[in-house]
């Protein structure tokens, strides 16, 4: 889509505006809206959460906006009581209130459908007359650099309210920033769209993955082979020569990571695996993101130092993610929410027993073993007595070579698919960020859609 400059332009003053189509107006968004800050009345005095009705937006509510494919909030997880609210300095903001997520969660807007309050973690405006909610809120989707550079804080990142005060936009005259929304609204919609398609390619080629590895490590290569039934109901059938064993009938050593790890992270060091370097759609770890450790000598933890071949299980959370340690992994140990199991390799394969945990086999098991109540977890007998089917290990060879092969070509389907997505956001962006910006002219879009 080629679109057309404005015919002048000048200097906004803004360093992340650059110029502007000389007849728009551009200063901090406090020239033309109310900034106001939510709050969260005191959790000890109960009387504040009794006969609620005033919707109250909060973190817990963000995942909502997220995914930046909703622009109207107007559902939220908790509701305040117009005593609490008299009581803290939150107040009731009018339907059309645009709110931004500053805690955490930064970055991600929305406009409100109705009435209602928001906690501390949120900047809301309320817009006057020459400034539409959408074109502000179109406007915030496309300030992620000045969000980026303006977030403060390592683990938990925030942008502070003085800072807020500060952002600055470019303002049309009203009928322009309807036609700009207008446009965007239509240019969005059709982004989204093959965006969908993408990631419901991206769902089913994970289906199809499973389902390659769950016939495979369930049936065997060979259609012909006489089956026999496996003696576990959801299990059903399974080659005749195969056996049924539970993971502890080839265990060398099992074990989980030890506790006050935290205590010894370290820019060098050893590396940290975690329930996120393990994977739910392979069995290699995920080393994008990684933490070290320095480890002091005698250590208790030193007892899960990886050896080739070990098989990692995530135990608190994701169950069912999983990875095969490499040969040529640098030094590392493992988390507390990581299961460490080294095979004899008697009768199972580190690999094998990495696609069993993949399959459905794996996940019917995991799923009828978690405990706990908000957070789901196994523990260590669980995962010794996990069900593997058993074929010969010349055989397992096969089949794992096998699935290599036919699950590569899966992920490359995958790889292109997850770009495709990346390429859309990337040009759904810089779409938006070109016309709030006035980069581009949409008017005569509008018009000829009209």
């Amino acid at each position: 889509m080629t679109l057309p400059r404005y015919p002048a332009y000048r200097d906004s003053g803004v360093e992340w505006l650059g110029e502007v189509p000389a007849h728009w107006r551009a200063g901090k968004i406090i020239m033309f809206a109310k900034l106001e800050s939510g709050h969260t009345p005191s959790r000890q005095h109960p009387e504040y959460w009794e006969d609620c009705s005033i919707p109250w937006f909060s973190l817990a509510d963000v995942w909502q906006i997220r995914d930046g494919n909703q622009r109207y909030v107007s559902e939220t997880k908790e509701q305040v009581s117009e005593l609490g609210l008299a009581n803290s300095s939150a107040r009731l903001l009018p339907k059309g209130t645009v709110i931004l997520s500053r805690t955490a969660s930064v970055g991600f807007s929305a406009i409100m459908a109705i009435d209602m309050a928001t906690t501390q973690d949120f900047a809301n405006w309320v817009c006057s007359p020459d400034l539409l909610p959408e074109f502000l809120q179109y406007d915030l989707s496309g300030m992620k650099t000045e969000f980026d550079r303006l977030m403060m804080g390592s683990t938990h990142q925030t942008i502070y309210m003085p800072d807020i005060r500060k952002l600055a936009i470019a303002v049309p005259p009203l009928a322009e920033q309807h036609a700009i929304a207008t446009f965007l609204d239509r240019e969005t919609a059709k982004i989204d769209g093959l965006v969908r398609e993408q990631e419901r390619l991206i769902e089913l080629l994970a289906e199809k993955r499973r389902a390659v590895v769950s016939h495979a490590v369930t049936k065997g290569l060979d259609p012909n082979a006489p089956m026999k039934d496996s003696g576990i109901d959801w299990l059903g059938e399974v080659p005749a020569h195969w056996e049924v064993i539970q993971l502890k009938r080839d265990l060398e050593f099992l074990t989980s990571g030890s506790r006050g790890w935290a205590e010894h992270y370290a820019d060098d060091g050893a590396l940290f695996i975690r329930i996120g370097n393990l994977t739910r759609d392979g069995i290699g770890l995920d080393l994008s993101d990684i933490q070290r450790v320095a480890v002091p000598e005698g250590a208790e933890g030193a007892r899960t130092r990886l050896r080739t071949g070990d098989v990692l299980f995530s135990i608190t959370a994701y169950l069912g993610s999983v990875a095969v340690v490499p040969e040529d992994l640098e030094e590392a140990y493992v988390s507390q929410h990581v299961a460490l199991a080294r095979l004899r390799q008697h009768r199972l394969l580190p690999s094998w027993v990495a696609l069993v945990t993949l399959s459905y086999v794996g996940s019917t098991y995991l799923g009828t073993q978690g405990y706990g109540g908000t957070k789901i977890q196994l523990s260590l007998d669980d995962v010794a007595n996990a069900i593997m089917t058993c074929p010969p290990l010349d055989e397992q060879r096969v089949i794992i070579a096998y699935l290599d092969r036919e699950t590569s070509k899966l992920d490359v389907l995958k790889t292109e698919a997850e770009r495709a997505v990346a390429l859309l956001k990337e040009r759904r962006a810089a779409l938006i960020s070109a016309a709030v910006t006035g980069k581009i002219d949409v008017r005569g879009r509008v018009e000829e859609a009209a």
